[in-house]
């Protein structure tokens, strides 16, 4: 990753995460830090803002118990734009009952087209801290390139389980024993259009959360 600058030295670790404007800091000892943020001083106009508490829309909370991460305004301001505020939230973010094809529904016009493809687009960033929404949102990108008015109807479910807990994120514990756990599961064919089979699998670095897909 070209945005992420890693300094190793004699067991004292310094990292720098750049995105265009914005840089995090961070490593496990202070004066590598605060050296570091001189030298960067030097070379560049900073504000530093301190503790990290907000980045590219990733809210970020301490606790005696650990570290929360969630996109808790994000998602509020999803809901409101699609006028889901006010909706009743859903239990879960998809039907199980029923398997999403090519072939469900009528097409979208341009405009209806258009704001599927955004919301998915949206959803997949949300993945970021919402784990519970890989696999839908993930079924909902393969329709992209021709959504439908049922597909459109599958993002509104997902956004009233949003609404059941905006804020809802992962939860990093400190640990003091280094344990990998991975877990991982799949069907077969269970796509009804290509008949493709779905994977799904989580990793856990000292009992939290840090790899998932589906």
């Amino acid at each position: 990753d070209h945005t992420l600058f890693v300094k190793k030295k004699e067991g004292r670790v310094t990292l720098l995460l750049v995105y265009v404007d914005d840089m995090i800091v961070t490593g496990n000892d202070e004066e590598e830090i605060i050296k570091l943020k001189g030298l960067l001083a030097t070379e560049f106009d900073l504000k530093d803002l301190g503790k990290l508490r907000y980045f590219l829309g990733i809210e970020i909370a301490r606790s005696s118990t650990g570290l929360v991460l969630n996109q808790r305004k994000y998602t509020l301001d999803m809901l409101e734009e699609t006028g889901k505020l006010g909706c009743r939230p859903a239990s879960t973010p998809f039907d199980t009952g029923h398997k999403l094809s090519l072939r469900d529904g009528k097409l979208l016009c341009e405009e209806d087209k258009g704001r599927f493809q955004r919301l998915v687009g949206k959803l997949i960033y949300l993945t970021l801290t919402r784990p519970d929404i890989t696999f839908v949102v993930n079924v909902l990108s393969q329709f992209m390139h021709a959504p439908t008015d049922a597909h459109l109807k599958a993002v509104d479910r997902v956004l009233c389980y949003l609404k059941k807990n905006p804020g809802k994120g992962l939860l990093y514990v400190k640990q003091e024993t280094v344990e990998i756990e991975g877990y991982s599961d799949a069907d077969w064919a269970g796509c009804g259009d290509i008949r493709r089979s779905t994977t799904g699998y989580c990793v856990y670095l000292r009992g939290n959360l840090v790899v998932w897909r589906s």
